[in-house]
């Protein structure tokens, strides 16, 4: 009860330890924050969600640790703080990304690259509407400091859960109808207002066959670019 309280009412550890009068250890109070790693489908549901690691690790270490490459021939979209690899699908750096940067500039799609970008942006775009529904359904994740790193994990993935109980069984809810819009992108923290994605994110590679790989999924990369370019124009 006293977890389902806390998620519902965005209630601070202080605050519930006064509603329940419990000690603030059964409550649980830590200031370390936690990753999240969560795949989804094109339907807005959590296909996959790994919690629990600590906001330290870098996001490709996560990646890496978890995820094994997909089917051959198939592949994750992932952002540009993952390395383009064999599975995972980065944009180009340095090139504008953001859906909102290419609709606002009146030149338009400027090249290849822009274009490549912009359309894995626009199918990206739906874990960014899963995360903005889930946030905005349940607040307790801006306070999220307020918990340790074990009760971190278990209310990130309860509230997944009943993310996907609810896109299942409620066709009419209004947050999947506000962000359920093909287009409609949430503006979060990690967004940046540049017009160009930064290179800084990405952890090295390391040895001769991991920089192979890049390779190879780089060519791959190009030549879906340059063959979408072709049917652009």
């Amino acid at each position: 009860m006293i977890f389902v309280y806390v998620i519902s009412q965005k209630a601070t550890n202080r605050m519930a330890m006064e509603d329940w009068q419990h000690s603030g250890s059964t409550i649980s109070v830590s200031t370390v924050t936690s990753n999240m790693l969560a795949i989804c489908s094109f339907d807005m549901l959590f296909t996959y969600v790994v919690t629990g690691w600590e906001g330290a690790v870098h996001d490709s270490r996560v990646l890496t640790t978890q995820l094994e490459d997909p089917t051959s021939g198939k592949y994750y979209l992932v952002d540009s703080g993952y390395s383009n690899k064999p599975g995972f699908l980065a944009p180009f750096r340095n090139v504008p990304y953001h859906l909102r940067d290419a609709r606002r500039r009146a030149g338009g799609i400027n090249g290849p690259t822009e274009l490549f970008n912009y359309r894995h942006a626009s199918l990206r775009n739906c874990i960014e509407r899963c995360f903005g529904v889930l946030k905005a359904r349940f607040p307790i994740f801006r306070y999220m400091t307020n918990f340790s790193l074990i009760r971190q994990r278990e209310i990130a993935m309860c509230c997944c859960v009943l993310h996907n109980f609810i896109r299942l069984h409620n066709r009419g809810d209004p947050l999947f109808d506000r962000y359920g819009v093909d287009g409609v992108m949430p503006h979060s923290d990690s967004d940046s207002d540049d017009d160009a994605l930064s290179s800084s994110g990405t952890a090295r590679d390391q040895g001769a066959n991991s920089r192979n790989d890049n390779n190879f999924a780089n060519d791959m990369r190009d030549r879906i670019m340059f063959e979408m370019y072709l049917n652009y124009n």
